[in-house]
């Protein structure tokens, strides 16, 4: 109920019951912020239940307060009781202890510093502002359609493709060879991908293959070497607003990150040392000199 509102009900029972000193009598508006419990005399407010109920997940986050939130309390009375039980044994002068609670005092701060700097630039105008930059009226992009079995050897992937082009199967080779786990699961199929999403060596391998042709030489990458086969071809029109809004913000909140990250390392005073705590030296970083052949 609101002030006004109070104000209001409380004149109509003085009205009522006749005179100013019913009006005088009535309760108090209730604090924005009530203690619902103490333990050993610390306060439990209900704002601690509703910084509670948002680490929950979304389907219990949506529970009438009338039925969580008891449950709740009771969860932050044992974690009260549990600190008090704690501290009347000595346990926040334990050093081990000490280290754990400051290193939980440096994530709650780098979180709040955090929100602080990237929240308020990762509005929805502003993601729908980047929509309109990036991705409105831009032409879409090629993908591919593929699957790929990744061995270990250029012998072996020579192999495969020799028994692909015998007539075996694939997908029964991707499960019987590939290191990938997609070889396993699922035939070594990759689904769609842009050129970007690969790495240059295979994007490019596997571009410039037709629906249905194997690469006719294994394609060598940081990974191993793959045998490729092009299944499909499609061109991906732009993804609407509502289809791109959740991966534009977690791109924007990660921009975000980085470059608040590189604004306070900058305002820092950073020295390294060597892990054994000793200084670097310049020659520390050199490299050693080749070993004396026998």
């Amino acid at each position: 109920m609101s002030r006004t509102a109070g104000i209001a009900c409380s004149l109509l029972a003085a009205a009522l019951f006749g005179g100013v000193a019913a009006w005088a009598q009535a309760p108090a508006p209730a604090p924005a912020d009530p203690v619902v419990a103490k333990v050993d005399g610390q306060p439990i407010h209900l704002s601690d239940l509703k910084d509670a109920a948002q680490s929950l997940p979304e389907n219990l986050r949506g529970m009438p307060a009338q039925k969580l939130f008891p449950t709740l309390l009771d969860q932050l009375i044992d974690g009260r009781a549990l600190v008090a039980e704690a501290r009347k044994s000595g346990l926040d002068k334990d050093p081990a202890v000490q280290r754990q609670v400051e290193a939980a005092e440096d994530r709650a701060l780098q979180t709040a510093v955090l929100s602080k700097e990237v929240g308020p630039s990762v509005t929805d105008d502003a993601v729908r502002a980047r929509y309109d930059q990036d991705l409105a009226g831009k032409p879409g992009e090629d993908e591919v359609h593929a699957r790929h079995i990744l061995v270990d050897s250029e012998a072996a992937a020579k192999k495969i493709i020799a028994q692909l082009k015998a007539g075996g199967d694939f997908a029964a080779l991707a499960k019987q060879y590939s290191k990938d786990p997609s070889g396993a699961q699922q035939g070594g199929d990759l689904g769609f991908f842009k050129k970007d999403e690969m790495v240059p060596e295979f994007a490019t391998a596997a571009f410039a293959l037709q629906p249905g042709q194997v690469s006719p030489e294994p394609v060598h990458s940081q990974f191993g070497w793959h045998v490729i086969l092009l299944v499909e071809r499609r061109h991906a029109e732009p993804p609407g607003f509502d289809q791109a809004r959740d991966e534009l913000r977690q791109k924007m909140i990660q921009e975000g990150v980085q470059k608040a990250v590189a604004k306070a390392r900058a305002a820092a005073s950073v020295e390294r040392f060597n892990l054994d705590g000793s200084q670097i030296r310049a020659t520390d970083s050199a490299e050693p000199p080749p070993a004396a052949k026998p």
